[in-house]
């Protein structure tokens, strides 16, 4: 094989290499889906969720994407084991029904390299509804103790709960919840 043979043949495989989607999977440790609320008035509440899984998939050069989230109702916490108990119940998350909440992404865009808007279908006891998620901060390095590529990032979006069959006592409790979700991955 020639030199300019060669070097076309590496120079394919480098750009493809370059190009190539990469696959990052949820740190469930260092997730934190948060929602917060009017309370009256008298505050804003937020309350957190535990566990949550998925996968993230990027492909910067080609400025494509998917986000696949889910998260676990049963692990909501706010703080106090009671309300923890009444916020699972029918009126609200009603886990024994819908124990899961999850976001399906149907486009991810980018300024740059980095994703900036995340569009897609949150389902909230059974109801699906297009919500975009505002990417607020996005962050991609060598992971220094795991020794594997990962991503960072933090995004928000605004919903009505009562859209998702979860209206009770609005408009006394907001009836805006404001969505953010602090993320990391790592790649596969």
């Amino acid at each position: 094989m020639n030199k300019l043979a060669l070097a076309v043949l590496v120079s394919t495989f480098s750009v493809a290499a370059i190009a190539a989607p990469e696959t990052f999977n949820i740190d469930a440790g260092h997730t934190a889906p948060r929602f917060e609320y009017s309370h009256f008035g008298y505050s804003m509440q937020q309350h957190r969720f535990d566990k949550t899984s998925g996968k993230i998939v990027l492909d910067r050069a080609a400025k494509t994407g998917s986000v696949d989230v889910t998260i676990d109702t049963t692990s909501v916490n706010t703080g106090l084991a009671l309300f923890n108990g009444h916020i699972q119940g029918a009126d609200f998350f009603d886990t024994a029904k819908y124990p899961t909440i999850t976001f399906k992404s149907t486009a991810v865009k980018f300024d740059g390299d980095k994703p900036v808007a995340i569009e897609g279908n949150l389902t909230i006891k059974g109801v699906t509804r297009p919500v975009t998620l505002t990417v607020t901060h996005f962050h991609s390095m060598p992971h220094p103790m795991l020794k594997k590529d990962a991503i960072g990032a933090n995004a928000v979006a605004r919903i009505k709960r009562s859209e998702f069959n979860m209206g009770k006592y609005a408009p006394n409790v907001g009836d805006d919840v404001t969505l953010t979700i602090a993320v990391e991955a790592v790649k596969e």
